[in-house]
């Protein structure tokens, strides 16, 4: 990126400044009445109707939420239905069979298939019947390991189709955390793949399924996906049967939805817990099904015309709420990504864009800092018109992020969505209506309609605008986790907080996000409450911090940690990775600490700087802020085996060591 085109950008769209959703957009966006907020406070809980509306139902339910048995919520009581039913057969009965409901690219440029509705729904059926002989039983756990290839949501449509819950193990974690998902689960069944590739590279998948299989306290019986060919001989133990062979097997097979409770659970996704130990979410099929198909519908505005493209990983919750299940449920075209955004070139997201002619991209900040690091020359070469709106996930994304990804990838005619919410939630919780609000960079936005969101200080009392406190729900939702999987106990200690008020117990979802509200009621999520660095009594949200870092010129990414200090107690330690072209001197290390204290104040001022390539990031993403905490403290580094990049964590050592 050029100084000259940046200096342009930021003068053109200022700090702080709001913008109007575009009226072109507006005229055919989902949702466009502001009354919709009005009306679902006044109509709740029944307002979720609107939700369950967009499904089909086999049955009826008598009740749109019981709370007799908070923080247990039922959402849609005695309604019955199936969510394979209502993601594929469905839009077949309507007559759309013929159109396309996944295009898949693969890595290796040349390969792609697409799947129409009717296509999709055949294999569907084929491999639910494969699973019935393999003796998967309704309630069964069929646990996933694999990467971004389109046997996944079909396995995962299967499963919904004879009442088995899925539980998918992203194909970047260990062995070892397969195995221990597969025994909390006590699941019997296995599904994953020889390989798969990254960066031109076939990697070895079935490997380290064997070795995560030799951990399990059971026997399973497992399905093997041949992703790669002639490129990776594998073999087949006794209780492996090859997938290929099933679908052939079982070709032409009809297998009728099993009628599913609205409470039934529809999958399992564990997340990391504060014990070290995971936590296996229960998500359920009605609650869970009507709430991500809304939210698809109001805040990503899909359409059955277009071909909308979530570039998460369906390993964890985003991929399965909008690549699969809230997509599929609206009967559009979805887009699943095998590789990386960088290979074979920095422009390759924007060639599947332009080739697919996509009209809606979710994609995450960690990419947008890379791709504003690249540089604004790689989607330029691209005509990216196709394009209607722009969203934001995973993490809070910073005013000038937003900016570059509004200007350089929506073209200022995009509305961006930028979307708070989690695994627990299910689906979006904090963002802008793109047909309503206008939008604030580096605000996530207001809660959605029926969505009672706060933010409170350490006694459960609203702050005032403008103050730090912490994201609360007082309301419960239809998206929301029912419990952690056998453990109600867990469930209630981690996520619940119970306060009396004359007589009367409320439960409150504390999510252990920090936050701020302003006058209108946006909401800037600061990142977890963990992540607070204690200057001298004043607590620092590290994204807060990291905001202000890369919102100086010449800085792409940064992380910020607490380091011991003998007189502040912690101080601010700061990792930076420099855009191309910048070099990481004494002159940008001032620049940054101006650039803080400007932002927030003496008190954040960084005690040191330190310039790195890269930063230590496990294989979903996500900074390991503790190892750097390690090296700031001067202390043993702890384990690197979940780094992509362990290699850089020396570098980085060696750097804080120099200076």
């Amino acid at each position: 990126m050029s100084e000259e085109s940046e200096g342009e950008l930021e003068a053109r769209l200022p700090e702080g400044e709001s913008f109007e959703p575009p009226e072109s957009f507006v005229e055919q966006a989902n949702v466009t009445d502001e009354a919709i907020y009005e009306e679902f406070e006044e109509n709740w809980p029944d307002c979720w109707e609107r939700a369950a509306d967009l499904l089909d139902w086999e049955a009826s339910y008598d009740q749109v939420l019981d709370d007799s048995d908070a923080p247990f919520y039922e959402w849609f009581v005695d309604g019955k239905l199936n969510a394979s039913y209502n993601c594929l057969d469905r839009h077949v009965e309507d007559g759309r069979g013929d159109e396309v409901a996944i295009e898949w690219v693969g890595e290796p440029t040349e390969e792609t298939r697409t799947y129409t509705y009717q296509e999709l729904l055949d294999e569907v059926e084929e491999f639910a019947a494969a699973l019935r002989d393999l003796g998967v039983e309704e309630d069964d756990v069929v646990t996933m390991y694999m990467p971004m290839i389109p046997e996944l949501p079909v396995a995962m449509l299967a499963c919904a189709r004879i009442g088995a819950p899925h539980s998918v193990v992203f194909a970047g974690f260990s062995a070892d955390a397969l195995a221990t998902r597969m025994n909390s689960a006590e699941s019997e069944y296995l599904v994953t793949c020889d390989g798969y590739y990254r960066r031109g590279d076939p990697l070895d998948h079935k490997d380290k399924a064997d070795e995560g299989l030799s951990g399990v306290e059971h026997g399973v019986d497992t399905v093997v996906v041949d992703r790669l060919g002639d490129e990776l001989d594998h073999d087949l133990d006794d209780e492996q049967h090859d997938y290929d062979d099933l679908i052939d097997e079982h070709a032409g097979a009809s297998v009728d939805p099993v009628t599913r409770d609205a409470e039934d659970m529809l999958f399992l996704m564990y997340t990391s817990g504060t014990t070290g130990k995971p936590k296996g979410v229960k998500h359920t099929t009605g609650g869970y099904l009507s709430y991500v198909s809304w939210t698809s519908h109001a805040v990503l505005d899909i359409k059955p015309e277009d071909t909308y493209w979530c570039s998460a990983d369906i390993g964890w919750i985003t991929g399965h709420s909008y690549i699969v299940y809230g997509p599929l449920a609206l009967g559009t075209s979805t887009v699943m990504y095998e590789g990386t955004p960088d290979y074979p070139d920095k422009d390759r997201l924007w060639e599947i864009v332009e080739d697919y002619d996509v009209t809606q991209l979710y994609t995450a900040p960690t990419a947008i800092r890379a791709f504003m690091k690249w540089g604004e020359e790689y989607p330029a070469q691209h005509d990216l018109s196709s394009l209607r709106l722009l969203g934001t996930v995973g993490e809070p994304i910073n005013p000038r992020a937003w900016k570059w990804y509004y200007k350089h990838i929506g073209d200022e005619s995009c509305p961006v969505v930028d979307t708070w919410w989690q695994t627990e939630t299910g689906g979006m919780m904090v963002t802008t209506l793109p047909g309503v609000n206008e939008m604030k960079p580096g605000s996530a936005g207001p809660p959605l309609p029926g969505i009672s969101a706060n933010v409170v200080d350490m006694s459960g009392d609203d702050v005032e605008p403008g103050e730090a406190g912490y994201l609360t729900v007082d309301k419960p939702w239809p998206g929301m986790l029912r419990t952690l999987y056998r453990n109600d106990e867990r469930f209630i200690e981690e996520y619940w907080q119970e306060y009396s008020d004359e007589g009367t117990d409320e439960w409150v979802y504390f999510p252990e996000d920090g936050a701020k509200i302003d006058d209108d009621g946006y909401i800037t999520v600061l990142g977890r409450v963990d992540d607070v660095i204690n200057v001298s009594g004043h607590r620092l949200g590290t994204m807060e911090v990291e905001s202000a870092i890369v919102g100086v010129e010449g800085v792409a990414e940064a992380a910020v940690v607490g380091g011991n200090h003998d007189i502040k107690g912690e101080a601010v330690y700061a990792y930076a990775i420099t855009e191309d072209g910048y070099e990481g001197d004494d002159d940008l290390r001032e620049r940054i600490v101006e650039g803080v204290e400007d932002a927030i104040g003496p008190i954040a001022r960084p005690e040191e700087v330190i310039f790195s390539p890269e930063l230590p990031k496990t294989r979903s993403g996500k900074i390991m802020r503790r190892l750097l905490e390690d090296i700031a403290n001067g202390e043993e580094l702890g384990n690197t085996s979940t780094l992509r990049n362990p290699e850089i964590v020396d570098d980085i050592a060696g750097k804080v060591g120099e200076d």
